[in-house]
């Protein structure tokens, strides 16, 4: 049986990529894709992102805040895991890729949770000075689709997982009651 795939699930996965990698450099490539640096022209839009969200800017980087590395870090696994999917569903016609995909649409999700609790408990320590319409507009719109779409993602996964489960035990039911027959 062919895995049960969904268009616009593989195509967030492969058109976050090139955004998650993008993303990733600028951290690991502080301060030289800041604002300043011989490599901004790369991240020339994070000039202002950085001013919006602190963890991207000059305050987080100079008290050593290892915070936007740790999440870019996850955020290349969570990638990879998401172009393993695309490659194990769509390619290879694995029929443990649905999971592959589940565990990395669960690690963007708790991520980006993560990230907006952080926030929170922190009383807004990163984002507080904003304007609420540059909040807005910078931020809560822009990762507002990193916790809707995994969450999208998550639900449908979850039916498909769950429907493929559910045919697998009355297979084994029927096998089991044919032999014992």
């Amino acid at each position: 049986m062919a895995v049960k795939t969904h268009t616009w699930i593989s195509l967030w996965f492969l058109l976050t990529t090139p955004i998650i990698f993008w993303d990733a450099g600028y951290a690991f490539m502080r301060p030289r894709s800041m604002e300043g640096g011989d490599l901004h022209w790369i991240w020339a839009p994070y000039s202002i992102y950085q001013n919006i969200d602190l963890v991207y800017g000059v305050p987080a980087l100079e008290r050593g805040d290892g915070f936007i590395n740790a999440q870019s870090l996850l955020s290349v696994i969570e990638t990879l895991m998401n172009v393993a999917y695309v490659y194990t569903a769509h390619v290879a016609d694995w029929s443990p890729a649905p999971l592959i995909g589940f565990a990395a649409a669960t690690m963007t999700l708790s991520k980006t949770v993560l990230y907006w609790l952080q926030e929170y408990y922190c009383n807004y320590c990163a984002v507080g000075h904003n304007s609420l319409r540059d909040l807005i507009v910078y931020w809560i719109i822009p990762n507002g689709f990193w916790l809707l779409l995994p969450t999208l993602i998550l639900i449908q996964m979850s039916k498909d997982l769950a429907a493929d489960l559910h045919l697998a035990q009355k297979a084994r039911v029927k096998v089991a009651s044919g032999k014992s027959s």
